[in-house]
């Protein structure tokens, strides 16, 4: 059994740990990745990247819906689900190409297979020992299914991007942003969707303005939202169908598809973190301090077995800042979880950065104004199917310091960006009116708000 000595060794081909390992060659050490499956991680291959392909699908059916209104005889004669899947599964795999080639002459060493701890610096894949001075535990999340009878006959995320047939009916059950997000683009590709929610509301952790405007935005585009249903069995009848058996002996039946957006667990079952006394929490989460450190010196944890801020970027800034500590005498360098940006593909798209009303106010208290508008777009002012856009800024102090900013309407996944910057940079809402705006656009509301 031999044995192999690295400065640092990635566990996840993930974003946390490509770009641990790359920080780490970048500082002129020896790394490796070890990823037993496509290079790239969920972003890649089952999340973020072939999610904006069919966000990208849906929005032109929406806009060639739209075009009426401008003036175009648009007659749509087929979609083909099909040729869309294809175009989307070869780009990703041009990624996959493209990472394997870049590691190569990033001089990283890539190792193919499951990893597990011998020790708190050695690992064993396919029967070999790799030791590393550093270990950055990244293998990220997996999508998980409920422990009731039937719940194989339905999908997961993973298994959406797996299908070669567009569904006629589906059924989705969840209330996080991946349900919402399925059901938006289905939906607007013409699939029939009902979304399932266990509670009243979907989308808990963000602004209730938010919830509320895309709850009304998804029902006007005919998503069947159902609240307060527990799924108790699934059965799948001799013509294929799936019929779902709820608490309370309510059924909904002739389903072709049904997809558990239902949350993630942390990918640690066959890391073996008990032979590094490497501690985890009841859910399988591994802890760290701020500066991504485990409790065993040496390893350490990023992205989404983190359990917090499970986002890409926020995977690549935390391990970057890591490899800047460990190998480029920057001892202070860690990544601040605070105010982080995010985009939520859904139909309308919603863009968020700081805290909630509710969050600011637990705070806050009555320091705390806000600032708020819902309007019809100009782009859509002349469209047949309307919807609208609303904006909130959270504000707090004497100087009405900008502590939220909450959008949801068209085009605002493009506008969060910057006004993200000058959140972080501690921006004031008389520093937003001072600012002058750009017209006509939906962006310039926020520095109009009165």
């Amino acid at each position: 059994m031999s044995s192999k000595h690295y400065d640092l060794l990635a566990i996840g081909g993930g974003s946390g740990g490509l770009s641990a390992a790359e920080r780490a060659a970048m500082h002129g050490k020896k790394a490796a990745v070890i990823e037993s499956d496509r290079m790239g991680g969920t972003c890649v291959n089952v999340g973020c990247v072939p999610k904006k392909v069919m966000w990208n699908a849906a929005s032109i059916a929406h806009a060639l819906r739209d075009a009426q209104g401008y003036g175009f005889d648009v007659m749509v004669n087929n979609f083909d689900w099909q040729q869309l899947v294809s175009a989307r599964d070869e780009m990703i795999q041009g990624i996959n190409t493209w990472y394997g080639t870049y590691l190569k002459d990033s001089d990283i060493d890539v190792i193919t297979g499951q990893a597990s701890f011998v020790d708190a610096h050695t690992l064993e894949v396919n029967g070999e020992h790799y030791s590393a001075d550093h270990i950055v535990v990244s293998p990220g999340g997996v999508p998980m299914l409920p422990a009731i009878p039937g719940a194989e006959h339905g999908i997961t995320s993973d298994g959406f991007f797996a299908l070669q047939e567009q569904p006629k009916r589906v059924a989705i059950v969840g209330a996080g942003y991946i349900a919402v997000e399925l059901a938006g683009l289905l939906r607007a590709l013409g699939s029939e969707v009902d979304l399932l929610l266990r509670g009243q509301h979907f989308l808990s952790s963000f602004d209730s303005m938010l919830r509320e405007v895309l709850m009304e935005e998804m029902v006007n585009d005919g998503v069947n939202i159902l609240p307060n249903i527990s799924i108790n069995e699934v059965v799948k009848g001799d013509d294929g169908l799936l019929t779902l058996h709820a608490q309370g002996g309510h059924e909904l039946t002739g389903f072709d598809c049904l997809i558990w957006a239902i949350g993630r667990a942390p990918n640690t079952m066959d890391l073996q973190l008990e032979n590094a006394g490497i501690a985890k929490d009841e859910r399988g989460y591994i802890p760290t301090d701020e500066f991504q450190n485990t409790n065993v010196p040496g390893v350490y944890a990023v992205g989404d077995v983190t359990g917090r801020a499970q986002l890409t970027p926020v995977a690549i800034a935390a391990a970057r800042r890591l490899g800047d500590r460990l190998f480029n005498n920057q001892p202070e360098r860690k990544l601040e979880y605070e105010n982080i940006p995010t985009v939520m593909f859904s139909h309308p798209p919603i863009g968020t950065v700081g805290l909630t009303e509710a969050e600011a106010r637990k705070v806050h208290g009555d320091a705390v104004k806000t600032y708020q508008t819902r309007f019809t777009p100009m782009y859509h002012a002349i469209t047949p199917h309307k919807s609208e856009t609303a904006m909130k800024l959270v504000c707090v102090g004497a100087k009405e310091k900008i502590v939220g900013i909450h959008m949801i309407g068209h085009g605002v996944d493009e506008m969060l960006q910057g006004f993200a910057v000058a959140l972080k940079m501690g921006a004031t809402k008389q520093q937003f009116d001072d600012t002058v705006a750009i017209h006509p656009t939906s962006s310039e509301e926020l520095v109009t708000l009165r």
